[in-house]
């Protein structure tokens, strides 16, 4: 009997979505091609038709993964359009909602130890959705005077830090087990006394 793989209408993705459920089962370290194929339903040999190795496969995981989550970004961006504040807010919720939704990319694009740099196409993905943060953050940031405005790149770098560490904390795992507070509490809160200590929410907002 002939292997599927060879009437296989769209190997390169068949891989990868196979590679996504072994991600999510035991991590972006946690399985071989071999496996990757087998799951795919293909010979291993297949799988060098596209990708040269593990970490290529996971690599354009991490590029797809990056194309969804910047998508994801420009549409929390635009929901909160005119308001700043709202789009910048709708942005950070964003980032806890893809991890939730999409683990096996994320930690593809997070976990796995590959350079965003790796391949062109996933450095400039990865460059689209941090651009929609920086930009939020920018527009945000008009509304502090000049002597007391950080770095618009800087604020991005914060909220992303606190988003990347609330999702690894208490979002992935066992959510809940280390906090009696909901991620989505976590976060909301953490976002607004940091933004209340740039002075843009009055203090008992």
């Amino acid at each position: 009997m002939p292997k599927r793989g060879y009437h296989h209408g769209n190997l390169k993705q068949a891989l990868v979505d196979a590679a996504l459920g072994l991600i999510e089962a035991k991590g972006p370290q946690g399985f071989t091609l071999s496996e990757a194929a087998k799951a795919a339903g293909v010979t291993p040999a297949a799988v060098y038709r596209h990708f040269q190795g593990r970490e290529d496969l996971i690599a354009e995981i991490a590029r797809q993964g990056f194309e969804i989550f910047a998508d994801l970004m420009e549409y929390a961006y635009e929901k909160g359009q005119p308001s700043a504040l709202a789009s910048f807010e709708s942005t950070c919720r964003a980032y806890l909602a893809f991890a939730r939704k999409n683990p096996g990319h994320y930690q593809a694009m997070f976990e796995s130890g590959l350079s965003v740099n790796r391949t062109s196409e996933l450095a400039a993905a990865a460059a689209r959705a941090k651009d929609v943060l920086e930009r939020a953050a920018a527009e945000l940031s008009e509304h502090i005077p000049p002597e007391k405005r950080p770095p618009s790149q800087m604020v991005s770098a914060h909220i992303w830090a606190m988003s990347h560490g609330v999702v690894e904390l208490y979002a992935r795992g066992t959510p809940g087990g280390r906090t009696p507070f909901p991620a989505e509490d976590l976060l909301e809160t953490g976002i607004g006394i940091y933004l209340r200590g740039l002075g843009l929410l009055p203090p008992d907002a």
